[in-house]
């Protein structure tokens, strides 16, 4: 670096001074054994870990953080690592999503206040994804992503199971008995056997896919197994790649533009992604001021076909989709149908196009042509009329064709613990024409916006055979999940909106291909229930539930909270003494 980059960096603004601060700031680091040219005119990189025993997902972390350290050495850099809170999707109640802002403000405040010039972020289980591109947004350094990589394969008696998928379709056997309490447990050891995320297209799988279609990570960064040796390979090279960001100014904000986030959506579409995406995007384009609407993810989805055979809407999983040759095989494939805006900047300093144009498809099975798709108009559909004014969501290829268009008496449910209590009662009223109706469990209501959208169907109609049924939440799924499910009606019942007036007998329509969800209620009748309706009581008395539930959004704008939305960038704050 020349000496004018590096009276610039900030960090020179802790290290770089002959004074008392000067000194202060440098002679603590020194108890590590960092030598005194460390602090003259290095690009400080921050590597932001999301390491934890509860989160398995990124139990490997701490290895991949060392091998983006060596990359970061070898480069010329200073790496330091720092942790931030760490969002286990399988142990966090009562649910990861209730943290996922909360982390975010732990990101973008620790990225200020300590002195970075760029950032490694790693990143891996569901929320940790969108929660550190949130927070890196709001700061505004240069940044680069590395995710942890799927787990391998699972495999139970000679046949792959996939995360999440198969685990609701076995509950489900179990449930209708026709698997046994021993099989049961017997799979549970063969399907996570390695590091990593689900290995289905869940939410972890697609939100790596929107890093790298977003252009905030090198390619190849969404399939690598986290058990493969090039998952490291890529930690290395991303640490290398973010000290000549901080050269170039290449900052997060000139990655993530508009032009970005549609390529992203059409690549959500193409892969069969996780409707948890939805949320996630809206929520980072909020904070980079991009006007990203839900009728941008219908608009821009609605042609797009499925490209990919994975669960949970095919059969394959990520390891099979990294050895097929990945999301850059599906990118090129946008590409080459004017899909994609070509010349969208990445973090390696060159565009997508020249990322991917190259790119070979090594097997046709996993990866399907354009003009030969998995499934045709797959991209998530957006769905709205008089029970959701604001907008639903449904993934049709994760849905049954013959739901996609369906009128149905409505069972409501009031909370999940009516759901539970009730579901297995064989003297419940519902059939397998009846479309089922979950009540507050939206972001204020739950509070979280838990994954508890795809309800466990009735197990005398399981036990019919029945394997699916419309179904109507304010509440998310599991990217993993599958059904025939609507999903994030906004505005949530808990905030008022018409979900909170749907009573047991009321008649509603699905209709997906006219994007629209009706309750066939008149407005009379609506206007007198709303007059009688009163907000169920909020358990959030104090700390920092009672601050989301008083400040998150709807579904409909990413759930972020309003005092979020936007970016401060990394102005250099006052000395600490």
């Amino acid at each position: 670096m020349s000496e004018s980059q590096k009276s610039n960096l900030r960090s020179q603004a802790w290290f770089g001074r002959q004074d008392k601060m000067g000194f202060y700031y440098r002679s603590f680091l020194k108890n590590s054994g960092f030598p005194q040219d460390q602090f003259e005119g290095k690009p400080v990189i921050g590597i932001c870990n999301t390491w934890s025993e509860l989160t398995p997902c990124n139990s490997h972390f701490r290895t991949i953080a060392e091998h983006v350290r060596y990359g970061v050495i070898e480069a010329g850099g200073f790496p330091l690592e720092f942790p931030v809170s760490s969002l286990g999707e399988v142990t966090m109640r009562p649910t990861a999503m209730l943290f996922r802002n909360l982390a975010a403000m732990d990101v973008e405040e620790a990225i200020r206040a300590h002195p970075l010039d760029g950032v490694v972020l790693l990143m891996g289980c569901d929320k940790t994804t969108p929660a550190l591109l949130m927070g890196a947004a709001s700061a505004d350094l240069p940044t680069i992503g590395i995710s942890g990589g799927p787990q391998l394969r699972g495999v139970y008696r000679g046949q792959y199971i996939g995360s999440g998928t198969n685990i609701i379709s076995m509950s489900e056997q179990l449930r209708a008995g026709e698997v046994t309490l021993q099989e049961f447990h017997e799979a549970e050891g063969g399907m996570n056997r390695s590091h990593g995320s689900c290995m289905t297209m869940g939410t972890a799988s697609t939100m790596a896919s929107m890093v790298e279609a977003l252009g905030a990570s090198l390619p190849e960064n969404a399939a690598i197994p986290a058990a493969d040796a090039r998952r490291n390979h890529l930690a290395r090279m991303s640490g290398r790649r973010i000290v000549e960001m901080v050269k170039e100014e290449l900052v997060l904000s000139r990655i993530l533009t508009r032009e970005a986030f549609e390529n992203a959506i059409r690549t959500l579409a193409a892969i069969g992604g996780s409707t948890n995406a939805v949320v996630h995007l809206l929520a980072i384009a909020g904070r980079l001021g991009i006007d990203l609407s839900l009728d941008d993810f219908d608009r821009l989805g609605r042609d797009v076909p499925c490209l990919v055979d994975l669960m949970p809407s095919g059969r394959f999983l990520m390891e099979d989709f990294y050895y097929a040759g990945g999301l850059p095989v599906v990118l090129r494939s946008l590409g080459e149908c004017e899909l994609l805006h070509k010349s969208a900047l990445t973090v390696n300093g060159h565009t997508v196009w020249d990322n991917v144009k190259d790119v070979s498809c090594w097997n046709r099975d996993v990866i399907t042509a354009f003009d030969e798709p998995f499934k045709v108009d797959a991209g998530i559909a957006v769905l709205r009329g008089n029970l959701a004014p604001n907008g639903a969501v449904i993934k049709p290829s994760a849905a049954t064709a013959a739901l996609m268009n369906h009128t149905g008496r409505a069972v409501v449910f009031e909370t999940i613990e009516d759901l539970h209590e009730r579901i297995d009662d064989e003297n419940l009223d519902i059939d397998e024409t009846c479309i089922m109706v979950l009540k507050n469990c939206g972001p204020k209501g739950y509070p979280g916006m838990a994954e508890v959208g795809n309800m466990p169907l009735p197990s005398k109609l399981l036990k019919k055979g029945v394997r699916d049924m419309v179904r109507i939440s304010d509440a998310r799924m599991s990217g993993t999940a599958y059904g025939t499910v609507v999903l994030h009606v906004a505005p949530e019942a808990a905030a008022g909106g018409p979900l909170a007036l749907v009573r047991n007998g009321d008649s509603i329509t699905l209709d997906v291909a006219g994007r629209s969800l009706h309750l066939h209620v008149a407005d009379d009748e609506l206007a007198r229930r709303r007059a009688a309706w009163t907000p169920p009581e909020s358990s959030a008395s104090r700390g920092y539930v009672k601050l989301y539930v008083d400040h998150v959004l709807q579904a409909d704008r990413g759930a972020d909270f309003d005092f979020l939305v936007g970016r401060t960038g990394s102005p250099v704050p006052r000395d600490n003494h």
